[in-house]
């Protein structure tokens, strides 16, 4: 059975064992920082390429709000693909749950608050819809979620005949918005934002010690000190660069990084934390083997589809909030988005492995593409055609990898 996890206990010293098994031992998850090393360099070349124009406190704000949705869907794509499946509905949903939040508020008189709650729950009907077929009717995801492109995106064009405009502020604060500025400016810089990157970067600090400890108590194998300390060090760094750089932004803390932010804590300790969690990488692994072994996978694969609908809806909230009217052709190729973020992040291509940090890493390599690429002023023709190309390269170097760990 197949399972991204840090549980993997120490080899001893005359152990044959693959330079992948014994990378994965140092961290967790070698892959993981490669990836995070792969956006650092990419980053590094578009500011160099940019002009010093990538990382303008205001273009970093944009980055998180532009691709907020990406974050989004990932989060819940991942666990798909982890379980062995595969959403290629979720733009279509997007459309179609934007438009009865934008119908709701507009036509039905519901306080936004009341219309962004309609929006989740119809989202999770979606996925509660197609995880019946896939679940208990046997019919393949990928029919199924083909089938439910097809037919939410007609549902969007019935309900959203034109656009649907005149939204309340406060709603279209939801992706424009940032947080109040309520503990004032230091010198140039929105206090607010200062102080929430300190306290993630303390939080950051103190749950990877309790890891760390953890790990320990049940004897399981630990990165070495000066390995942990780096790690720490540069994690506190990378969040402390980008906290200092937004609190300059116009704004400061953008509403919807504070969001996504809280979906990734709470995905992070649901995929890595509980028994739900466990279940999908066992599914994915293995999946006779964990039915075997008392995992319902019925229910499971379940609620995967009602959990990855819900958060479509959040994603369709945040993209009518950004686009501050609902569109029928909302949501194009936003499935497309989220699976390549996926893999670019380090889900496999055949299951039982992949992690929410990754996704959201994947996410940000598809953002920072798009922006580097269109400050340069690059043709859409061939921001596409480099995406695509990003996207085969990251699961051809996955699969190598496998084998290559495979053989030795």
């Amino acid at each position: 059975m197949s399972t991204d996890t840090k549980l993997v206990p120490s080899p001893g010293p005359d152990t044959d064992v693959s330079w992948g098994r014994r990378l994965q031992g140092l961290g967790g998850n070698a892959r993981q920082y490669g990836i995070v090393a792969a956006l650092i360099v990419i980053i590094a070349l578009f500011q160099w390429l940019t002009g010093g124009k990538l990382l303008m406190a205001n273009n970093v704000a944009a980055l998180f709000q532009q691709n907020a949705y990406v974050m989004i869907l990932a989060i819940g794509m991942v666990m798909v693909i982890v379980a062995g499946h595969i959403d290629l509905s979720v733009g279509s949903v997007v459309a179609f749950v934007g438009g009865i939040v934008a119908v709701s508020m507009r036509d039905w008189g519901m306080p936004w608050l009341v219309a962004v709650l309609l929006g989740v729950a119809v989202g999770a009907l979606v996925g509660a819809w197609q995880g019946f077929w896939v679940a208990y009717v046997n019919v393949p995801a990928f029919i199924v979620t083909l089938a439910g492109m097809l037919l939410f995106r007609g549902l969007a064009l019935v309900i959203v005949g034109e656009t649907i405009a005149g939204l309340p502020p406060s709603f279209i604060n939801i992706s424009k918005g940032s947080l109040p500025n309520v503990l004032g400016f230091a010198g140039n810089s929105d206090v607010v934002t200062l102080v929430i990157g300190a306290l993630a970067i303390a939080a950051i600090v103190v749950s990877q010690a309790r890891a760390r400890i953890s790990l320990r108590k049940h004897r399981l194998h630990v990165e070495p000190p000066v390995v942990f300390a780096i790690k720490l060090i540069l994690v506190a760094a990378g969040v402390g660069a980008l906290t200092v750089i937004l609190s300059f932004s116009a704004g400061g803390t953008p509403i919807v990084l504070v969001l996504v932010g809280a979906l990734v804590v709470a995905y992070t300790f649901v995929m890595g934390r509980t028994v739900f969690g466990r279940h999908i990488y066992a599914i994915g692994g293995n999946r006779q083997a964990a039915r075997l072994s008392g995992v319902n996978t019925r229910k499971v694969d379940f609620w995967i589809f009602v959990n990855i609908g819900a958060l479509a809806g959040v994603a369709a909230v945040v993209t009518t909030a950004r686009s501050g009217a609902a569109i029928a052709a909302a949501g194009t190729n936003y499935e497309l988005d989220a699976i390549a973020a996926c893999f670019i992040g380090g889900a496999a291509v055949t299951g039982g492995i992949g992690r929410v940090s990754g996704a959201i890493v994947g996410a940000l390599v598809m953002g920072v593409l798009n922006m580097g690429l269109s400050i340069m002023a690059v043709d859409p023709s061939w921001q596409m055609a480099i995406k695509g190309l990003v996207l085969l390269l990251a699961v051809a170097f996955d699969l190598m990898n496998k084998r290559r760990a495979g053989t030795q």
